[in-house]
C-alpha cells in the first residue's frame, strides 16, 4: 500500500511538471521562438500559450523594445594622422524575431563591431577639426551602415549617438591654446570695433551739433535782418506821416504865422545855446537878420504850396 501511494504521487508531481512546462505566458512587448523536434515550428507573441510535451520547446526569447547598446571607446586615426579615442550608444531593436535567432547568433555583438569599424573608417576621412563638427554626419554614416548590414538578421538600428571623441593630452594643450587665442583675438577686434564706433558715434554728434548750431545762427541773423528792415520801414512811414501832419498844419489856417514863430523860436535858441557853448562869439552884425530868417522860410512855404495845391 505505502508502495502504490508513492508511485501515485510520483505520477501526480510528474504530470504537474509536464503541464507547466506546457504553459507558456508571453509578456508584452517579448516574443518567444519554439522549436518542434529541433525544428522552427512557430513565433509566440504576448499572451497564454500551450505547448505540446516532449515535442515543443522555447529555443529563444528576445524583447521587442528598442535597445541601447554601449559601443566601447575604440582608437582612431584621423586624416591628418592623429589618434582619438571615440566611443558611442547603439540604438537598435527586433523587429523580426525568427531572422534575429537564425540569421545571425550574436545581433547585438555583431552590430557593435560593425558600427565600431564603420566609425574607425568614417573618422579616417576626417581632420581632427571636422571630427568635433561633424558628429550628426557621423552618426547618420554609422546608422546607414549598421541598418543596412542588419537587416537579414531581423533588427532595425534606430540612431547612433557618439558620447566622446577623446583626443590625446598635447592635442588638448594646443587647442586649448588656439582657443584662448582666438578669444583674445575676438576680444581686440570687438574692442577696436566698439572703439570706432564710438569715434564715429561722436563725429556725427558734433556733425550734428554745428548744423543744428549753423541753422540757429542762420536763423537768428535772419530775424535781426528781418527786424532791422520792419524797424527802418516802421521809422520811415512814422517820420512821412509826421511831415504829412506838419503840411496839413501848415496849410490850415494860421499855419504860416505858427511856422514864422517857430523858426524864430529855433534861431534863438541855438544862437543862445552857441553863446554858452564858447567863449568867443561872433554876432551878426545886423540883429535884423531875425526876420530875413524867417522871410526865406516863408518863402519856401508859399513855393511849396504854389507846386503843391493840396
Amino acid at each position: 500500500m505505502n508502495f502504490l501511494t508513492l508511485i501515485l504521487w510520483a505520477l501526480i508531481i510528474f504530470v504537474v511538471i509536464t503541464l507547466l512546462r506546457c504553459i507558456r505566458i508571453v509578456p508584452q512587448k517579448t516574443a518567444y521562438i519554439v522549436e518542434r523536434l529541433g525544428k522552427y515550428h512557430t513565433t509566440l507573441g504576448a499572451g497564454f500559450h500551450l505547448l505540446v510535451p516532449f515535442i515543443d520547446n522555447v529555443a529563444y526569447k528576445h524583447t521587442l523594445k528598442e535597445q541601447a547598446v554601449d559601443v566601447a571607446p575604440q582608437t582612431c586615426i584621423t586624416k591628418d594622422n592623429i589618434s582619438v579615442e571615440v566611443d558611442g550608444i547603439l540604438y537598435m531593436m527586433v523587429i523580426d524575431p525568427q531572422r534575429a535567432s537564425y540569421g545571425i547568433d550574436n545581433y547585438k555583438f555583431a552590430s557593435t563591431q560593425l558600427a565600431q569599424t564603420t566609425m574607425r573608417s568614417i573618422i579616417g576621412k576626417l581632420e581632427l577639426d571636422r571630427t568635433f563638427e561633424e558628429r550628426e554626419t557621423i552618426n547618420a554614416s554609422i546608422v546607414e551602415a549598421v541598418d543596412k548590414a542588419s537587416d537579414p538578421w531581423g533588427v532595425k538600428v534606430t540612431r547612433y549617438e557618439v558620447k566622446n571623441i577623446t583626443p590625446p593630452q598635447s592635442i588638448k594643450d594646443a587647442m586649448e591654446k588656439q582657443m584662448r587665442a582666438e578669444r583674445e583675438k575676438r576680444a581686440l577686434i570687438a574692442e577696436s570695433e566698439g572703439d570706432r564706433q564710438a569715434k564715429i558715434n561722436r563725429a556725427e554728434g558734433e556733425r550734428q551739433s554745428m548744423i543744428a548750431q549753423s541753422e540757429g545762427e542762420k536763423q537768428k541773423r535772419i530775424n535781426e535782418a528781418e527786424g532791422r528792415a520792419e524797424e527802418i520801414r516802421k521809422v520811415a512811414m512814422a517820420t512821412a506821416e509826421g511831415i504829412r501832419e506838419i503840411a496839413t498844419a501848415i496849410i490850415d489856417k494860421g499855419g504860416r504865422e505858427a511856422v514864422n514863430l517857430r523858426v524864430a523860436e529855433q534861431y534863438i535858441q541855438e544862437f543862445g545855446n552857441l553863446a554858452k557853448a564858447n567863449n568867443t562869439m561872433i554876432i551878426p552884425t545886423d540883429l535884423a537878420n531875425i526876420a530875413g530868417v524867417v522871410k526865406a522860410a516863408t518863402s519856401v512855404i508859399r513855393e511849396q504850396e504854389k507846386d503843391n495845391p493840396k
